[in-house]
């Protein structure tokens, strides 16, 4: 009898890597719903698209690795790393940004490396900081909550906005942006950031209509919709809540002290957890099995310095979130974390 060696994700439990892949998306779901009913049908368009073209792209890739293709298609990670793109990025971006991010995804940070359980990194953050860096412009695009927009969206609209670049109307995504007043709408974060940075007080930031007086519309009830799947994640023993209270802890934790030392000119920590792709994040990308750390102190250690580096680049980066930025420079240090965090052998004399 032939031995057989699987690679990562391994799991504690008679789970294949498929199951935990589905469950994975099952819990994402309430997030996606959200996202979808507070801004638009933007992200159910991208979603499907993107789960389409990372088939066919890891389909290709196998056969120019001369292996079969359905060895790679039926685990689902490439689904799992096609939806994480597709909800990160604004639900409106042309079709060919999702193109390009999957082909860094799959093909340079997934394939490159070996496929999966080979991977360094994150190949979802990689493809998007990729998008962000070279194209700022399209990757920062997000329209206004469904609830401030002047002007309606219908499905159609988005189909042809996200492949075409206009409407029906012929309206292009910058007018639908402005609306009738002509003036775009920046993301909570962003405004944040900028009005701080000009000299407004957090309270005269806060009063601007995307705020509604805390985090944002829409933004904080995506984010508590992936903290519910999150949770629900852990209950099905898909994931364990060390990263994320980990990532969670360390940014209360630094937003506090942030806010200790300099009131009134950093955003509270609710304010944090419920902004930008902070439940997301904590739960469905520093969580991934192959290139967080691995060990019950590191995944802790790990989870905390996403966090505090989320916090740091969101207060004096060149990017209103951080998350991407903060999970890649932190897979870089999972070896020595890991090596400083194992478990000693048993046995083993001091």
């Amino acid at each position: 009898m032939a031995f057989f060696i699987a690679s990562s994700p391994h799991a504690h439990s008679r789970r294949s890597t498929p199951t935990l892949m589905k469950l994975l998306a099952l819990c994402a779901l309430p997030g996606l719903i959200a996202q979808t009913l507070f801004f638009g049908w933007g992200t159910i368009i991208q979603l499907a698209f993107a789960i389409v073209a990372a088939v066919l792209l890891e389909g290709a890739v196998m056969l120019v690795r001369k292996r079969p293709p359905m060895m790679a298609l039926r685990d689902y990670s490439a689904v799992v790393t096609a939806w994480l793109l597709a909800v990160a990025i604004p639900p409106y971006s042309p079709w060919w940004i999702i193109v390009i991010g999957l082909i860094f995804a799959i093909v340079i940070a997934k394939h490159l490396y070996g496929g999966i359980g080979q991977n360094l990194f994150n190949p979802a953050m990689v493809a998007y900081v990729v998008l962000l860096i070279s194209f700022p412009v399209q990757m920062t695009s997000w329209n206004a909550p469904v609830a401030l927009q002047s002007i309606d969206v219908s499905f159609s609209d988005a189909f042809n906005l996200i492949f075409t670049g206009f409407d029906n109307e012929g309206m292009s995504l910058y007018q639908i942006r402005s609306g009738i007043d002509g003036i775009t709408m920046a993301t909570p974060l962003d405004a944040v950031k900028t009005g701080l940075h000009t000299g407004l007080t957090l309270p005269e930031v806060l009063s601007q209509p995307q705020f509604n007086g805390f985090a944002g519309i829409g933004w904080m009830w995506v984010n508590l919709a992936y903290l519910l799947g999150g949770l629900l994640m852990i209950k099905l023993r898909v994931t364990n809540w060390h990263i994320p209270v980990g990532m969670l802890s360390g940014l209360v934790v630094a937003s506090t002290l942030g806010m200790l030392i300099m009131p009134g000119e950093v955003a509270s920590p609710a304010f944090h957890l419920l902004s930008g792709a902070t439940m997301l994040g904590a739960f469905f990308i520093a969580t991934d099995p192959v290139s967080a750390s691995t060990t019950v102190k590191g995944r802790l250690i790990f989870g905390a310095m996403i966090g505090v580096l989320v916090y740091i680049i969101r207060s004096w980066g060149g990017f209103p979130d951080g998350v991407a930025f903060a999970v890649l420079l932190t897979n870089m240090c999972v070896p020595l974390i890991d090596h400083y965090t194992k478990p000693r052998t048993y046995g083993h004399e001091k």
